[in-house]
């Protein structure tokens, strides 16, 4: 299967290792010394309707892609969690 890289900005990215979708590819990187596809790159979420920018890109290595479909990309990708939660107003109030 022959593909360029504008048909794979369309296609839909889910992760095989617990069925999540990640987004849609935006962009590549390429090796400009062996002309290889290196990894895709995910952009990240909005924060406050991109008034307060974005979160960090998301970049999968070459090595962790699956299968390229017609439509999806399916990755094995760990993804790294640095978000911090605040404790829940129910919990904090009972203990629980």
């Amino acid at each position: 299967m022959i593909c360029r890289i504008v048909e794979m900005r369309n296609k839909e990215v889910i992760n095989v290792k617990d069925g999540c979708r990640i987004g849609c590819v935006n962009d590549v990187e390429v090796d400009m010394k062996c002309a290889k596809l290196v990894a895709i790159v995910i952009y990240g979420r909005l924060k406050c309707f991109g008034l307060l920018g974005r979160c960090e890109d998301i970049v999968i290595k070459w090595e962790n892609i699956e299968v390229v479909g017609e439509d999806t990309i399916l990755v094995k990708f760990n993804p790294v969690c640095n978000r911090r939660r605040r404790p829940r107003l129910f919990k904090q109030f009972f203990k629980i």
